[in-house]
């Protein structure tokens, strides 16, 4: 280890001292880089993007996280002072509905606005590597939200958390590592159901979560119109950002998110500008919805959602509630690249059978045939291409689809209506009949059906094999994955989904 990496190594050991005694964390749980995981450095390629973009390798960073896009964004700030982009890497897995979590156990992830400190940053994690979102906030507590140990963490594994690959969590973490060597104390966390768009929220604009949606939003606008990290407070159990003190005040505003709001002015300037935009968005909002733009499906029952790269890679895979591919399909993005290790163990997004089945059922409305009026039917057996099928179509007598809405010849006016409908026969039927009666030495009983043969279905795989995981870690990888006899360094443990709260029960 060289001089400055020393030097970095015992400053985030003392900031690290200080968190662990004011948050009254285990100190055996919280260190910030003491194992190879957690101490990866940023790779090349993002550290030249940080130069062309005109920022510090240790500057500040902001995350903004979206459930419908399934995308996790990190913005860093440049010399000018103000955020931008550096990278937006696809969630591999997120697990609930959209809108906030409201209880322990809803499986929701978090939405809001949290602060991410250097003592919930968390290389023992058994997802791992994590940090801890911070939820509940005040504005949670206020509320009376409960829930514990919501986390941004690899192993793309979600019960309430925002789960990447490994890889995409490694450097993410990273990120947040050297904003922290920086001087940084806190960054902010910001977690969406969606991008804050006039289109998005006309779609949505049924939803019972509507309200909570447009207080958060002004916080987008705040950081959408300033590119600055928005300050925020909470009273009378609501977000305030960018408060400053009144100009005729003596001291700073006190907030409490149960109590009345302090006096409290925002900046003109911000002010102005978030109004500007707010009108914009409210125009435009108008106009959608005057010309009807349709309201999102209730997806009922479904947990959660996936990014599209990630889906594509997998047997029957899904993305949920997150957007799914846009003039392309998933089986045409299964040939690009996966962000990272894709464990075998992944659980994609699928419908919650118990909700389903709660949902009230429609009843589907089928007009009674009167009961001296055949039916018209097509056999599925014929349609898929019987042996007597074929032959029909070959002598020129119509598909199983055409025939069968023909009359049979034996049918006439006085046939005697039956209590039930009965099937008329086919031109396959019929023309069985015709080869039984002509066909000299023709035995019906040796003759296998096989129109009414079912096709054999493809065997589908039941498992998927887990690519070699990446060679980077070593260290205390294990500490995370249990024993080092039954897996590779830097993998997360693979178990089956039974002993899932085993595993959620350790510190993440």
């Amino acid at each position: 280890m060289n001089s400055r990496s020393l030097a970095r190594a015992l400053l985030a050991s003392v900031a690290l001292a200080a968190s662990i005694v004011l948050a009254g964390c285990d100190t055996d749980q919280v260190s910030l880089a003491t194992n190879a995981k957690a101490n990866q450095p940023v790779p090349p390629k993002l550290v030249a993007a940080m130069g062309e973009k005109d920022m510090d390798l240790n500057s500040p960073i902001l995350i903004r996280l979206f459930k419908q896009e399934a995308e996790l964004e990190i913005w860093k700030q440049t010399r000018s002072g103000q955020f931008a982009l550096l990278k937006t890497y696809p969630i591999c897995r997120w697990s609930g509905d959209l809108g906030p979590k409201v209880r322990e156990g809803d499986r929701q992830a978090p939405e809001g606005f949290y602060s991410i400190n250097p003592s919930q940053m968390n290389p023992q994690s058994a997802y791992y590597l994590s940090f801890n979102t911070g939820f509940p906030n005040a504005f949670d507590r206020a509320l009376g939200r409960t829930g514990s140990q919501l986390m941004v963490h690899g192993d793309c594994s979600s019960r309430g958390c925002y789960a990447m690959t490994d890889e995409q969590i490694a450097e993410i973490y990273s990120l947040g590592r050297e904003s922290f060597f920086g001087g940084q104390k806190a960054f902010q966390f910001q977690a969406y159901p969606f991008r804050m768009t006039p289109v998005n929220m006309a779609k949505h604009r049924n939803n019972p979560n509507m309200a909570f949606w447009k207080m958060i939003k002004e916080g987008y606008d705040h950081f959408e119109v300033t590119r600055q990290e928005p300050k925020v407070d909470f009273c009378e159990k609501k977000y305030v950002f960018d408060a400053a003190k009144a100009p005729d005040a003596k001291r700073d505003p006190v907030f409490d998110a149960s109590a009345k709001c302090p006096a409290y002015i925002v900046p003109e300037d911000i002010a102005s500008a978030v109004r500007e935009k707010e009108q914009r968005d409210e125009a435009e909002y108008a106009k959608l919805v005057a010309k009807g733009t349709p309201v999102a499906r209730m997806n009922t029952g479904i947990d959660g959602g996936m990014n599209k790269i990630f889906a594509a890679k997998i047997p029957e895979g899904s993305t949920g509630l997150s957007e799914s591919a846009e003039g392309t399909t998933l089986q045409m993005l299964a040939m690009s690249k996966a962000p990272g290790t894709i464990p075998g163990t992944v659980n994609p997004p699928k419908p919650n059978l118990e909700a389903v089945a709660a949902a009230p059922k429609e009843e589907p409305v089928v007009a009674a045939p009167a009961a001296n009026t055949r039916v018209a039917s097509a056999q599925a057996s014929e349609k898929s291409g019987g042996f007597f099928s074929n032959l029909g179509r070959k002598m020129g007598l119509g598909t199983a689809d055409t025939t069968a809405t023909t009359p049979p010849p034996q049918a006439t006016a006085s046939v005697a209506p039956t209590t039930a409908p009965t099937t008329p026969p086919t031109a396959a039927s019929r023309l069985k009949a015709a080869v039984t009666r002509f066909v000299p030495g023709y035995d019906a009983s040796k003759t296998k059906s096989v129109a009414s043969a079912k096709p054999a279905e493809p065997k589908q795989p039941e498992t998927q094999t887990r690519a070699p995981l990446k060679p980077s870690v070593s260290g205390n990888a294990q500490a995370d994955a249990g024993s080092k006899d039954t897996q590779m360094a830097g993998a997360a443990p693979v178990v089956s989904s039974s002993s899932f709260d085993n595993r959620f029960s350790a510190v993440k």
